[in-house]
């Protein structure tokens, strides 16, 4: 053989060696500072889901008014209700909309 061929015989291998080798799988971990999201990122999936989040500010709330129980229909609708809220409200803190939410459904 010649040296050209042996060369390409061993980038093949090499390729096929790398093609074999499960790929790594990297998740980015992604802190979030609630207080200081916005509406429009929350509509926007900027930066994670608005279900994700919803459930996330249902159980800090529910725990700050001592509340341990929890309603997955009343979850899904307030998300909904939220997520409306914030398409009308977009520069509005996603804490300030929750307020204004829960007061609304209060009357």
């Amino acid at each position: 053989m010649t040296s050209s061929i042996k060369c390409i015989r061993v980038m093949l291998w090499v390729a096929f060696a790398f093609a074999l080798e499960p790929a790594s799988v990297v998740h980015a971990q992604v802190t979030l500072e609630i207080s200081k999201l916005t509406c429009e990122q929350l509509v926007g999936y900027k930066i994670a889901t608005s279900e994700k989040i919803a459930m996330w500010l249902s159980g800090y709330h529910s725990g700050k008014g001592g509340n341990t129980s929890l309603d997955a229909q009343e979850l899904s609708a307030s998300a909904r209700k939220l997520r409306t809220y914030c398409a009308r409200h977009g520069q509005m803190l996603v804490m300030e909309a929750v307020e204004a939410v829960v007061a609304g459904r209060r009357k």
